[in-house]
């Protein structure tokens, strides 16, 4: 029997922590008094010492949560400007066809149609402008506390900002997307839906 209670300890401890990780799948947010009430009951060492530190550090939460939060269908959203670009131009089409069998004329050919109707599509549903307002080739002075997703430093990056370089590309940012919402009940992972031709 005194052989059974290191086993024992670890099958409570076992079931304490995945009685933890089910909680934490199932609860949202650590702050609300139903969800308090729900942990309390982790009386043992264990449960007493993951929740002080998920209550209390919110770096380690994020990273519990991220980590067992079950992977959601993310939104469609995003789609629905792929799913115009197809409609319109056939991008998907092209990109996915392999155009290594094909002369450099046909191919021409085809990216003059695709790119004239992408970019028509563009123009009617995205308003877009410069991340930055200068020229390219421009010097240009990126200040301490720059957004990191909205410029990126290439060629020798060291030392602090203020950074001064060339502009290669003033980049794009979406001022405004004009994009409706599907039809109730459409499924927005379907970019086109198949085409059936009856006879």
């Amino acid at each position: 029997m005194e052989q059974m209670l290191p086993i024992i300890a670890i099958a409570v401890a076992v079931i304490a922590a995945g009685a933890a990780i089910y909680l934490f799948m199932q609860l949202r947010s650590f702050t609300n008094p139903d969800t308090l009430a729900k942990l309390a009951f982790f009386c043992g060492n264990l449960g007493d010492r993951l929740f002080k530190r998920v209550t209390a550090d919110a770096e380690f939460r994020a990273k519990i949560e991220k980590m067992l939060d079950p992977k959601q269908k993310p939104s469609g959203e995003a789609l629905r400007l792929l799913a115009l670009l197809q409609r319109e131009g056939r991008l998907l089409d092209f990109l996915l066809e392999d155009v290594q069998a094909y002369g450099n004329d046909q191919i021409g050919a085809a990216v003059r149609d695709i790119h004239k109707n992408c970019q028509k599509a563009i123009r009617d549903h995205v308003v877009l402008e410069p991340v930055l307002k200068d020229s390219e080739g421009a010097t240009v002075q990126i200040p301490a506390g720059f957004d990191p997703s909205a410029v990126r430093l290439t060629g020798n990056v060291t030392g602090q900002p203020p950074f001064k370089g060339t502009l290669q590309h003033h980049g794009w940012r979406v001022k405004e997307l004009k994009l409706a919402a599907p039809p109730e009940g459409q499924d927005e992972f379907v970019l086109q839906p198949a085409e059936v031709e009856l006879p």
